[in-house]
């Protein structure tokens, strides 16, 4: 199955021949090198760039092993300069190069090369490669495989069943070159165990493997509700009988979205107009990964289609929050304020959206449950239901938009059909 990633080479195609260094970051196994070595190198070459002037490491390679010496892949890189055309450097997991900031930054001052590199650290890649070469640094942001590009590339014309095998096995590219269940499941835990898991622990010379693992799988079993590291901290000592302080649990989450593993999404006073730093919820960027975690026991599709919506809202750009509203219950005896969640509060430049995410509507009382805590906002931006009942979108007397989960997910201009 061949994934063209199209928005990814249109970012890559747009940033060409800048005069900055093109950053691809990600989670490992997404598809980064594919992405850079396969189809930006072929778009190279039908724009008729000469091979010859197109220079592909990949640092991860046993060949290219003496190029982990900075200098030496610097003094390699320029022996190809033969002439004033411009040349193509593709360096693939630059991360694993010693002193790879002032290698870059030599590159700069060579006017006819054209610099892409790619890693799969945000420790090394967003902060500090983007921060040394703040304003001469495009980073590009490479995510798993959305539902939609999984939909283009199958030749699934259901797009039922399509969502079906992404709600369980996820967005890994390579995960769809296998043909059985049992392959896909095997190479997903293997990825977890042999990948994920080894690098968190020698990354952060961890010494004890099972509290970064343990908390791995707590995450996974609450995806959509959520948390603080003191409640973390609780839920060990009471479920594992396992002592791990509140900063030790803080620290462990942050290696995990330096990783590109999970990322956190703060909770918004709506009211208020304020952010709150606790509690947040912690999405997986990758369902199959998440899954693999639990051993595929727990692939509940409610708070999964939350996970996939929020990843969608991510990829397209936005700001994704969760949103705190307060409404008025009645009671026998009067009236009770009550805190209700809205799943998300999205925003891009002077735009947003109130969005609930249901898994299906099957009747008034359901309805009324999921609409209420975006019936009690009192401003005017818009307010979505997504669920993945087959439904046209349509807009209701209260103002409020129903998009069926397919719409949503094909048409990127989807919410803004009202």
């Amino acid at each position: 199955m061949f994934f063209s990633r199209k928005s990814y080479l249109n970012q890559l195609i747009s940033h060409k021949n800048n005069g900055m260094i093109k950053i691809i970051s990600g989670l490992r196994r997404c598809g980064k090198s594919y992405l850079l070595n396969t189809i930006f190198k072929s778009h190279l070459l039908s724009e008729g760039v000469k091979e010859d002037h197109i220079i592909s490491i990949d640092l991860d390679d046993v060949q290219f092993k003496n190029l982990h010496d900075g200098l030496a892949c610097y003094n390699y890189v320029k022996s190809f300069l033969k002439d004033h055309d411009m040349y193509y450097l593709l360096l693939d997991e630059v991360q694993m190069m010693s002193d790879f900031e002032s290698v870059l930054n030599g590159f700069l001052h060579i006017s006819n090369i054209d610099v892409y590199v790619s890693g799969s650290n945000s420790k090394f890649l967003s902060k500090d490669v983007v921060t040394e070469f703040r304003g001469r640094g495009d980073e590009i942001r490479v995510y798993p495989l959305t539902l939609s590009e999984l939909y283009e590339a199958s030749n699934i014309q259901s797009f039922d069943e399509v969502f079906k095998q992404y709600i369980v096995f996820g967005g890994m590219p390579k995960v769809y070159s296998f043909n059985t269940i049992e392959e896909k499941q095997l190479y997903l835990k293997n990825l977890v165990n042999e990948t994920y898991l080894k690098d968190l622990i020698a990354r952060h010379h961890l010494k004890d493997s099972n509290p970064i693992q343990n908390l791995l799988l707590v995450l996974a079993s609450n995806i959509g509700a959520l948390n603080n590291p003191n409640k973390l901290s609780n839920t060990f000592k009471s479920d594992c009988h396992i002592d791990i302080s509140a900063p030790t649990l803080t620290s462990y989450i942050d290696y995990m979205q330096d990783a590109f593993l999970i990322r956190n999404s703060y909770q918004y006073d709506i009211k208020g107009k304020k952010y709150l730093s606790s509690p947040y919820k912690s999405y997986f960027t990758d369902l199959g990964i998440r899954n693999a975690l639990l051993d595929f026991r727990q692939v509940e599709e409610t708070h999964l289609l939350e996970n996939l919506i929020y990843n969608e809202l991510i990829t397209r750009g936005y700001s994704v929050d969760v949103g705190k509203v307060f409404l008025l219950e009645k009671l026998d005896n009067g009236y009770q304020k009550k805190s209700r969640e809205v799943d998300f509060v999205v925003n891009k430049m002077n735009r947003r959206y109130y969005i609930q995410s249901a898994l299906s509507l099957p009747s008034k009382e359901k309805l009324k449950q999921e609409t209420a805590s975006l019936c009690a906002i009192d401003d005017f931006f818009k307010k979505i239901i997504i669920t993945s009942d087959t439904v046209l979108p349509y807009q209701d007397e209260k103002g409020l938009i129903f998009i069926g989960l397919e719409d949503f997910i094909l048409d990127k201009n989807s919410l803004n059909l009202f």
